[in-house]
């Protein structure tokens, strides 16, 4: 195995400050014969992260998968058109930030260059009211990043910025992870905002659409989360506020190329497997699937909530009683829609990959996938069409899914006018309910990657990391964090890692911001 993969997948952009975590001194693998065996349970981005770092460095893994494929949230499948065409379904859009150091890590064990990610140019956030927003032209270093959205923002002007409360605001300009929690978790991200007084259009646009993004009400969302989103995109960082998407649908962009990898070193890639039970015994844990049980020096848990708490349900010798009681109680955010739509005819040639949208009857965005997707894109090409996808974010449970769907659909050609026209070729609409909600004073319920058990590990974008870090990013840093704490505690060398800075860039806005707070 070459030093890239074993330290230097991982590595900083062009932001001088990001900070490397170095992890536990070590030897630098297991000499043959000698390994442990893990089972990583879940093959999402957790999962593959975790199995990648310890497969590396020579244990025995086994990775286990309910699902038909890997990618878990990430996952796609295979569909048919109405008129015949053969194409990949998911669960929509994600955005690959440039600050995603340790998710952008993992890829390039099989992509380098990452020659599978398109940079988008722009993502516009758009409120009925007419307002748009871009990102175009901002500035990539902070503090300017955050002056120069404002001075370009439509939605702030100097009287709305003179009426905001700048001692409230001041925590904005050094957040400090994890204390920030401490003291912001207790507070919506709404009733924040309120304190701020931030102009209610640049609310509903800067702030709700990211906010939302976390797949749930800001009234509900931890004033914490939302200051650390605000850290990692704006005032923390300097690799920008744009993004790159897969170039192709998740499977031949990313998993297909991961799982060949992953079995390269070894890893028993169990696809179709779900995971009853974990039980401690003398020695080790034993795994249980499909009524056999096999034994493992460790497990890794890398799930999504629901998953978690089903497995810690009928695991009942697994962890402390209060452990338990928490895992239990963890929530999932409102349920989501992600409709996709194959036209018969092409939206506007100006028209972006990505816009997010406020105030549009519940929809959240609109992708147009044949701008940046190679399969979208050749499906477009054949028939003259466009594929368009839609997205509704905290959906409101009691809400009849059908209607839901025929609004977003009616709010589309709202947004863009020349699809009324448009005669829809096919549809598909998922609705989840799975992704982990980060509720007004829960951050201390959540696990972190260590367990009662000192060999049992949790991973997952659920999970807290004491670093500054959110969504995919979150995800992949945990399962390498997972694999980490195993490997230090027998002696081996584990994955270095990269992160945003933990505190505010600028000493100046420092002081500012701790002499507010000591007052």
């Amino acid at each position: 195995m070459s030093a890239f993969g074993r330290a230097g997948a991982a590595r900083r952009g062009r932001d001088r400050k990001a900070q490397v975590l170095m992890p536990v001194p070590g030897r630098a693998r297991f000499a043959d014969g000698d390994a442990p065996r893990v089972a990583v349970v879940g093959g999402g981005i957790a999962g593959i992260a975790a199995a990648t770092a310890l497969a590396e460095r020579g244990v025995r893994v086994t990775l286990h998968e309910r699902e038909a494929s890997l990618g878990g949230r990430l996952a796609g499948w295979r569909t048919c058109l109405a008129d015949g065409s053969e194409v990949t379904m998911s669960r929509g859009f994600h955005a690959f930030f440039r600050q995603y150091y340790n998710l952008r890590g993992l890829l390039r064990r099989t992509d380098p260059a990452l020659t599978c990610l398109v940079p988008l140019p722009d993502y516009p956030l758009r409120h009925s009211g007419g307002l748009t927003d871009s990102f175009a032209r901002v500035p990539r270093t902070p503090p300017w990043s955050a002056l120069g959205f404002a001075a370009l923002s439509p939605t702030f002007g100097w009287r709305d910025l003179a009426s905001m409360d700048p001692r409230a605001a001041l925590p904005l300009l050094d957040v400090r992870v994890p204390e920030v929690y401490g003291r912001y978790d207790g507070v919506s991200a709404t009733d924040f905002l309120a304190r701020v007084r931030f102009p209610e259009a640049a609310h509903h646009l800067a702030f709700e659409v990211f906010s939302r993004s976390f797949f749930a009400d800001p009234r509900e969302l931890s004033a914490a989360e939302l200051l650390v989103m605000f850290h990692i995109y704006f005032l923390g960082s300097s690799e920008g506020l744009l993004f790159d998407v897969p170039g192709e649908p998740f499977p031949r962009a990313l998993w297909e190329p991961l799982g060949g990898y992953l079995e390269k070193h070894g890893v028993d890639v169990r696809t179709g497997t779900p995971v009853g039970a974990v039980r401690p015994v003398d020695g080790g844990l034993e795994v249980e699937t499909d009524g056999t049980a096999e034994r493992h020096q460790a497990v890794v848990l890398a799930l999504d909530t629901a998953g978690l708490r089903g497995i810690v349900a009928r695991s009942p010798g697994l962890g402390s009683a209060g452990w338990r009681a928490d895992v239990q109680g963890l929530r999932t955010a409102p349920p989501f829609l992600v409709s996709r739509l194959w036209l018969d005819r092409p939206v506007r040639e100006d028209r972006a990959g990505f816009l997010g949208t406020s105030g549009f009857g519940g929809l959240d965005n609109v992708s147009v996938l044949d701008r940046w997707e190679g399969e979208a894109a050749r499906w477009a090409a054949r028939t003259g069409g466009s594929v368009v996808e839609l997205h509704a974010y905290a959906v409101d449970p009691a809400a009849e899914p059908k209607r839901v769907q025929e609004q977003v659909v009616d709010r589309l050609r709202e947004v863009y006018p020349e699809t009324r026209e448009a005669r829809i070729v096919d549809a598909r609409h998922e609705w989840r309910s799975d992704c982990p909600l980060f509720d007004v004073g829960g951050h201390h319920r959540r696990p972190s990657v260590r367990t009662p058990h000192p060999r049992v590990m949790v991973a997952g974008d659920l999970v807290r990391t004491r670093l500054p870090v959110a969504l995919m990013e979150r995800a992949a840093t945990s399962g390498f964090l997972a694999a980490n704490a195993l490997l230090a505690d027998w002696g081996i060398r584990g994955q270095v890692l990269w992160t945003v800075p933990r505190a505010g860039r600028s000493r100046v806005l420092r002081a500012l911001a701790g002499a507010a707070a000591r007052r």
